[in-house]
Protein backbone atom coordinates (compact mmCIF):
# COMPACT_ATOMS: atom_id res chain seq x y z
CA UNK A 1 0.00 0.00 0.00
CA UNK A 2 2.49 2.66 -0.90
CA UNK A 3 2.05 5.86 -2.41
CA UNK A 4 5.01 7.34 -2.90
CA UNK A 5 7.41 7.98 -5.67
CA UNK A 6 11.27 8.90 -5.54
CA UNK A 7 14.77 8.31 -4.39
CA UNK A 8 16.20 11.56 -3.23
CA UNK A 9 13.18 13.89 -3.45
CA UNK A 10 10.02 12.18 -2.97
CA UNK A 11 6.52 12.76 -3.50
CA UNK A 12 3.68 11.24 -1.73
CA UNK A 13 -0.08 11.28 -2.25
CA UNK A 14 -3.25 11.50 -0.21
CA UNK A 15 -6.76 12.53 0.09
CA UNK A 16 -9.72 10.88 -2.58
CA UNK A 17 -11.86 12.52 -4.69
CA UNK A 18 -15.05 13.22 -2.55
CA UNK A 19 -13.09 13.24 0.65
CA UNK A 20 -12.00 16.42 2.89
CA UNK A 21 -8.98 17.22 0.97
CA UNK A 22 -5.98 15.63 -0.97
CA UNK A 23 -2.33 16.70 -0.76
CA UNK A 24 0.80 15.77 -1.16
CA UNK A 25 4.48 15.45 1.27
CA UNK A 26 7.41 16.34 -0.44
CA UNK A 27 10.21 15.38 1.21
CA UNK A 28 14.11 16.05 0.56
CA UNK A 29 13.81 19.71 -1.05
CA UNK A 30 16.98 21.47 -0.03
CA UNK A 31 16.08 24.83 2.23
CA UNK A 32 15.90 28.27 0.62
CA UNK A 33 13.95 27.11 -3.01
CA UNK A 34 11.22 30.26 -3.56
CA UNK A 35 7.63 29.85 -3.06
CA UNK A 36 6.21 31.18 -5.86
CA UNK A 37 2.17 31.15 -5.40
CA UNK A 38 1.83 32.77 -8.62
CA UNK A 39 3.24 30.24 -10.63
CA UNK A 40 1.90 27.47 -8.42
CA UNK A 41 -1.81 29.03 -9.06
CA UNK A 42 -0.98 29.17 -12.63
CA UNK A 43 -0.11 25.35 -13.27
CA UNK A 44 -3.12 24.35 -11.55
CA UNK A 45 -5.23 26.72 -13.43
CA UNK A 46 -4.16 24.44 -16.47
CA UNK A 47 -5.60 21.40 -14.85
CA UNK A 48 -8.89 23.02 -14.20
CA UNK A 49 -11.72 22.38 -15.89
CA UNK A 50 -13.30 24.59 -18.23
CA UNK A 51 -16.20 25.18 -20.97
CA UNK A 52 -17.81 22.31 -22.96
CA UNK A 53 -14.87 20.31 -23.30
CA UNK A 54 -14.65 19.49 -19.51
CA UNK A 55 -16.66 18.30 -16.46
CA UNK A 56 -19.07 20.55 -14.71
CA UNK A 57 -17.26 20.00 -11.42
CA UNK A 58 -15.72 22.91 -10.81
CA UNK A 59 -13.44 23.07 -7.67
CA UNK A 60 -11.06 26.59 -7.02
CA UNK A 61 -8.16 24.39 -6.13
CA UNK A 62 -7.23 27.16 -3.07
CA UNK A 63 -4.38 25.26 -1.52
CA UNK A 64 -1.83 25.13 1.77
CA UNK A 65 1.49 24.36 2.45
CA UNK A 66 1.30 23.76 5.97
CA UNK A 67 4.87 22.50 6.97
CA UNK A 68 8.24 22.85 5.00
CA UNK A 69 8.33 26.18 4.02
CA UNK A 70 8.56 29.52 6.13
CA UNK A 71 8.87 33.49 4.43
CA UNK A 72 8.15 31.92 1.10
CA UNK A 73 11.14 29.58 1.40
CA UNK A 74 11.47 25.85 1.76
CA UNK A 75 12.95 25.05 4.92
CA UNK A 76 14.53 21.55 4.21
CA UNK A 77 12.00 19.51 5.74
CA UNK A 78 9.18 17.66 4.34
CA UNK A 79 6.72 20.24 2.75
CA UNK A 80 3.28 19.20 2.62
CA UNK A 81 0.43 21.06 0.58
CA UNK A 82 -3.36 20.89 0.61
CA UNK A 83 -6.35 21.19 -1.29
CA UNK A 84 -9.95 21.12 -0.05
CA UNK A 85 -12.63 19.45 -1.78
CA UNK A 86 -15.82 21.98 -1.85
CA UNK A 87 -17.79 20.62 -5.12
CA UNK A 88 -18.81 16.97 -4.62
CA UNK A 89 -21.95 15.07 -5.16
CA UNK A 90 -21.87 11.73 -3.99
CA UNK A 91 -24.95 10.59 -4.25
CA UNK A 92 -24.08 9.97 -7.88
CA UNK A 93 -21.78 7.28 -7.16
CA UNK A 94 -24.63 5.09 -4.63
CA UNK A 95 -25.80 3.05 -7.26
CA UNK A 96 -22.66 1.68 -8.56
CA UNK A 97 -21.50 -0.07 -5.09
CA UNK A 98 -21.64 -3.38 -6.91
CA UNK A 99 -21.25 -2.35 -10.18
CA UNK A 100 -17.88 -1.37 -11.47
CA UNK A 101 -17.56 1.01 -13.99
CA UNK A 102 -16.19 -0.23 -17.64
CA UNK A 103 -12.50 1.11 -18.27
CA UNK A 104 -12.19 2.69 -14.26
CA UNK A 105 -10.54 0.92 -11.20
CA UNK A 106 -13.48 -0.15 -9.77
CA UNK A 107 -13.12 -3.52 -9.83
CA UNK A 108 -9.74 -3.60 -9.03
CA UNK A 109 -9.76 -1.79 -6.34
CA UNK A 110 -12.11 -3.82 -4.87
CA UNK A 111 -9.93 -6.59 -5.46
CA UNK A 112 -7.11 -5.04 -3.90
CA UNK A 113 -8.84 -3.33 -0.43
CA UNK A 114 -11.15 -5.88 0.04
CA UNK A 115 -14.65 -3.38 -0.13
CA UNK A 116 -12.81 -0.76 2.32
CA UNK A 117 -11.92 1.81 -0.07
CA UNK A 118 -13.55 5.17 -0.71
CA UNK A 119 -15.58 4.29 -4.17
CA UNK A 120 -17.10 7.86 -3.96
CA UNK A 121 -15.71 9.24 -7.55
CA UNK A 122 -13.01 6.94 -7.83
CA UNK A 123 -11.90 7.69 -4.48
CA UNK A 124 -7.81 7.85 -4.52
CA UNK A 125 -7.89 6.54 -8.07
CA UNK A 126 -9.58 9.63 -9.30
CA UNK A 127 -8.30 12.45 -11.67
CA UNK A 128 -8.94 14.78 -9.01
CA UNK A 129 -6.19 13.59 -6.73
CA UNK A 130 -3.93 15.09 -9.64
CA UNK A 131 -4.52 18.46 -8.18
CA UNK A 132 -2.07 17.94 -5.48
CA UNK A 133 0.42 16.34 -7.94
CA UNK A 134 0.58 19.65 -9.65
CA UNK A 135 1.06 21.46 -6.91
CA UNK A 136 3.60 19.63 -5.83
CA UNK A 137 5.42 19.67 -9.60
CA UNK A 138 4.64 23.44 -9.72
CA UNK A 139 7.19 24.11 -6.79
CA UNK A 140 9.55 21.39 -8.14
CA UNK A 141 9.02 23.08 -11.72
CA UNK A 142 9.47 26.97 -10.46
CA UNK A 143 13.05 25.97 -9.17
CA UNK A 144 14.14 23.65 -12.26
CA UNK A 145 13.20 27.15 -14.21
CA UNK A 146 15.43 28.86 -12.08
CA UNK A 147 18.15 26.57 -13.06
CA UNK A 148 17.45 26.27 -16.77
CA UNK A 149 15.23 23.31 -16.94
CA UNK A 150 12.45 23.84 -19.22
CA UNK A 151 9.53 21.62 -19.45
CA UNK A 152 6.57 21.34 -22.07
CA UNK A 153 3.59 19.53 -23.34
CA UNK A 154 0.93 19.89 -26.37
CA UNK A 155 -1.39 17.80 -27.47
CA UNK A 156 0.59 15.97 -30.83
CA UNK A 157 -3.21 14.35 -31.73
CA UNK A 158 -6.30 13.72 -30.92
CA UNK A 159 -8.90 12.16 -33.12
CA UNK A 160 -6.24 12.01 -36.40
CA UNK A 161 -6.33 15.58 -35.91
CA UNK A 162 -2.37 16.81 -35.66
CA UNK A 163 -0.58 19.41 -34.18
CA UNK A 164 2.75 20.54 -35.70
CA UNK A 165 5.84 18.97 -33.37
CA UNK A 166 8.47 20.94 -31.81
CA UNK A 167 10.14 23.12 -33.77
CA UNK A 168 12.04 25.64 -31.47
CA UNK A 169 11.42 24.29 -28.70
CA UNK A 170 12.03 26.93 -26.75
CA UNK A 171 9.70 29.18 -27.88
CA UNK A 172 7.13 26.61 -28.09
CA UNK A 173 7.42 25.84 -24.43
CA UNK A 174 7.00 29.44 -23.82
CA UNK A 175 3.68 29.61 -25.95
CA UNK A 176 2.16 26.55 -24.44
CA UNK A 177 3.26 27.59 -20.98
CA UNK A 178 -0.17 30.55 -21.69
CA UNK A 179 -2.32 28.20 -23.63
CA UNK A 180 -5.26 26.71 -21.79
CA UNK A 181 -5.75 24.26 -24.98
CA UNK A 182 -1.90 22.93 -25.21
CA UNK A 183 -1.90 22.96 -28.96
CA UNK A 184 0.54 24.70 -30.83
CA UNK A 185 -1.38 25.16 -34.42
CA UNK A 186 -4.32 27.46 -33.81
CA UNK A 187 -6.36 25.58 -36.51
CA UNK A 188 -5.38 22.37 -35.11
CA UNK A 189 -6.52 23.31 -31.67
CA UNK A 190 -9.83 24.65 -32.92
CA UNK A 191 -10.31 21.18 -34.92
CA UNK A 192 -9.56 18.87 -31.76
CA UNK A 193 -11.76 21.03 -29.55
CA UNK A 194 -14.89 19.90 -32.20
CA UNK A 195 -13.95 16.60 -32.07
CA UNK A 196 -14.08 16.67 -28.13
CA UNK A 197 -17.50 18.11 -28.42
CA UNK A 198 -19.09 16.35 -30.86
CA UNK A 199 -17.79 13.36 -29.02
CA UNK A 200 -19.65 14.71 -26.04
CA UNK A 201 -22.84 15.41 -27.96
CA UNK A 202 -22.85 11.61 -28.81
CA UNK A 203 -22.43 10.89 -24.73
CA UNK A 204 -18.41 9.34 -25.55
CA UNK A 205 -14.94 10.60 -25.04
CA UNK A 206 -11.93 10.68 -26.97
CA UNK A 207 -8.41 10.23 -26.28
CA UNK A 208 -5.09 11.05 -27.79
CA UNK A 209 -1.07 11.82 -27.65
CA UNK A 210 0.73 14.36 -25.74
CA UNK A 211 4.28 15.09 -26.99
CA UNK A 212 6.49 16.48 -24.00
CA UNK A 213 9.87 18.10 -23.94
CA UNK A 214 12.37 19.14 -21.69
CA UNK A 215 15.51 21.24 -22.45
CA UNK A 216 18.63 22.62 -20.75
CA UNK A 217 19.27 18.83 -19.26
CA UNK A 218 23.30 18.05 -18.72
CA UNK A 219 24.74 14.87 -20.12
CA UNK A 220 24.85 12.40 -18.01
CA UNK A 221 21.89 11.83 -16.21
CA UNK A 222 20.56 8.43 -15.45
CA UNK A 223 21.98 5.23 -15.04
CA UNK A 224 22.42 2.57 -17.82
CA UNK A 225 19.96 -0.04 -16.34
CA UNK A 226 17.24 -0.21 -14.07
CA UNK A 227 17.28 3.76 -13.30
CA UNK A 228 17.46 4.53 -17.08
CA UNK A 229 16.21 8.09 -17.80
CA UNK A 230 13.34 6.46 -19.97
CA UNK A 231 12.66 4.00 -16.75
CA UNK A 232 12.39 6.88 -14.04
CA UNK A 233 10.38 9.18 -15.85
CA UNK A 234 7.78 5.78 -17.47
CA UNK A 235 7.74 5.12 -13.39
CA UNK A 236 6.00 8.39 -12.89
CA UNK A 237 4.41 8.95 -15.62
CA UNK A 238 2.61 5.85 -16.10
CA UNK A 239 0.87 7.08 -12.27
CA UNK A 240 -1.32 9.59 -14.46
CA UNK A 241 -4.70 8.27 -14.37
CA UNK A 242 -5.62 7.35 -18.91
CA UNK A 243 -1.97 6.77 -19.85
CA UNK A 244 -1.53 3.75 -21.63
CA UNK A 245 2.11 4.31 -23.53
CA UNK A 246 5.52 5.83 -23.81
CA UNK A 247 7.36 6.57 -26.32
CA UNK A 248 11.08 8.34 -26.52
CA UNK A 249 12.46 10.06 -29.52
CA UNK A 250 11.29 8.08 -32.75
CA UNK A 251 9.93 5.44 -30.58
CA UNK A 252 8.07 2.56 -32.41
CA UNK A 253 9.09 4.30 -35.22
CA UNK A 254 12.43 3.02 -34.92
CA UNK A 255 10.73 -0.22 -36.06
CA UNK A 256 10.67 1.11 -39.61
CA UNK A 257 14.17 2.48 -39.44
CA UNK A 258 17.59 1.67 -40.90
CA UNK A 259 20.69 2.42 -38.72
CA UNK A 260 21.69 5.02 -40.82
CA UNK A 261 18.42 6.63 -40.32
CA UNK A 262 17.96 6.12 -36.89
CA UNK A 263 21.38 7.05 -35.49
CA UNK A 264 21.78 10.59 -34.51
CA UNK A 265 25.28 12.01 -35.83
CA UNK A 266 27.67 14.07 -33.28
CA UNK A 267 28.94 17.27 -34.10
CA UNK A 268 30.55 20.29 -31.96
CA UNK A 269 28.30 23.85 -32.19
CA UNK A 270 29.59 26.28 -30.27
CA UNK A 271 32.24 24.33 -27.85
CA UNK A 272 29.87 22.21 -27.40
CA UNK A 273 28.81 18.23 -28.39
CA UNK A 274 25.49 17.98 -29.95
CA UNK A 275 23.43 15.71 -32.61
CA UNK A 276 22.16 16.83 -36.39
CA UNK A 277 18.59 14.97 -35.43
CA UNK A 278 17.25 13.30 -32.02
CA UNK A 279 15.40 10.37 -32.83
CA UNK A 280 16.77 9.20 -29.46
CA UNK A 281 15.28 11.28 -27.93
CA UNK A 282 18.50 12.85 -25.82
CA UNK A 283 18.84 9.96 -24.28
CA UNK A 284 21.32 7.16 -24.74
CA UNK A 285 21.83 4.33 -23.02
CA UNK A 286 20.27 5.30 -20.64
CA UNK A 287 21.40 8.54 -20.14
CA UNK A 288 20.88 12.00 -21.10
CA UNK A 289 23.23 13.06 -23.51
CA UNK A 290 22.84 17.32 -23.57
CA UNK A 291 19.73 17.35 -26.55
CA UNK A 292 16.22 17.78 -25.94
CA UNK A 293 14.36 15.00 -24.13
CA UNK A 294 11.24 14.48 -26.33
CA UNK A 295 8.84 11.86 -25.61
CA UNK A 296 4.77 10.91 -26.08
CA UNK A 297 2.10 9.26 -23.91
CA UNK A 298 -1.06 7.81 -25.18
CA UNK A 299 -4.29 8.89 -23.27
CA UNK A 300 -6.93 6.94 -22.89
CA UNK A 301 -10.54 8.34 -24.26
CA UNK A 302 -11.99 8.62 -20.45
CA UNK A 303 -13.68 5.93 -19.28
CA UNK A 304 -16.89 7.84 -18.32
CA UNK A 305 -19.34 7.76 -21.20
CA UNK A 306 -22.70 8.49 -20.81
CA UNK A 307 -23.70 5.24 -22.95
CA UNK A 308 -25.40 1.84 -21.76
CA UNK A 309 -22.16 -0.63 -21.07
CA UNK A 310 -22.08 -4.34 -20.04
CA UNK A 311 -20.82 -5.12 -16.46
CA UNK A 312 -21.30 -7.63 -13.31
CA UNK A 313 -23.23 -6.95 -10.46
CA UNK A 314 -20.42 -7.98 -7.87
CA UNK A 315 -23.32 -8.58 -5.22
CA UNK A 316 -25.48 -11.00 -7.24
CA UNK A 317 -22.83 -12.67 -9.06
CA UNK A 318 -25.26 -11.68 -12.56
CA UNK A 319 -24.07 -9.95 -15.85
CA UNK A 320 -26.24 -6.15 -16.36
CA UNK A 321 -25.61 -3.20 -17.53
CA UNK A 322 -24.63 0.14 -16.26
CA UNK A 323 -25.54 3.50 -17.42
CA UNK A 324 -23.64 6.74 -16.09
CA UNK A 325 -24.60 10.03 -14.28
CA UNK A 326 -22.80 12.84 -13.25
CA UNK A 327 -19.89 15.05 -14.02
CA UNK A 328 -17.32 13.96 -16.70
CA UNK A 329 -15.22 15.15 -18.62
CA UNK A 330 -15.22 14.30 -22.33
CA UNK A 331 -12.03 14.35 -22.75
CA UNK A 332 -9.01 14.33 -20.22
CA UNK A 333 -5.84 15.11 -22.59
CA UNK A 334 -6.16 18.82 -22.47
CA UNK A 335 -6.09 18.75 -18.34
CA UNK A 336 -3.82 15.87 -18.22
CA UNK A 337 -1.27 18.21 -19.92
CA UNK A 338 -0.18 20.02 -16.81
CA UNK A 339 0.31 16.46 -14.43
CA UNK A 340 2.62 15.10 -17.39
CA UNK A 341 4.02 18.32 -16.75
CA UNK A 342 4.57 18.20 -13.16
CA UNK A 343 5.65 14.42 -12.97
CA UNK A 344 8.36 14.72 -15.36
CA UNK A 345 9.01 17.73 -13.45
CA UNK A 346 9.17 15.66 -10.07
CA UNK A 347 11.19 12.64 -11.76
CA UNK A 348 13.42 15.15 -13.92
CA UNK A 349 14.37 16.86 -10.00
CA UNK A 350 14.78 12.79 -8.77
CA UNK A 351 17.03 12.03 -11.93
CA UNK A 352 19.02 15.35 -10.88
CA UNK A 353 19.72 15.01 -7.14
CA UNK A 354 20.67 11.77 -8.06
CA UNK A 355 23.81 12.91 -9.68
CA UNK A 356 24.27 16.01 -7.87
CA UNK A 357 22.65 15.74 -4.66
CA UNK A 358 19.10 17.58 -3.73
CA UNK A 359 21.29 21.04 -3.27
CA UNK A 360 21.15 21.62 -7.35
CA UNK A 361 17.78 22.68 -7.26
CA UNK A 362 18.81 25.31 -4.86
CA UNK A 363 21.17 27.10 -7.16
Amino acid sequence: MKNTFGSNITVTLFGESHGEMIGAVIDGLTPGIVIDDDYIREKLALRRPSGTISTARREPDDYRIVSGAFGGFTTGTPLTVLIENTNTKSSDYESLRYTPRPGHADYTAECKYNGYQDRRGGGHFSGRVTAALVAAGAIISSALEASGVMIGTHISSLGGICDRPFACTESDIAILSKKNFPVIDGNAAEKMRKAIEAAAAEGDSVGGILETAVIGLPAGLGEPWFDTVEGVLSHALFSVPGIKGIEFGAGFGFANMRGSEANDPFRFEDGRVVTATNNNGGINGGITNGMPVIFRCAVKPTPSIFKRQDTVDLKSGENTTLELRGRHDPAIIHRARAVVDAVTAIAIADLLASRYGSGCLGD
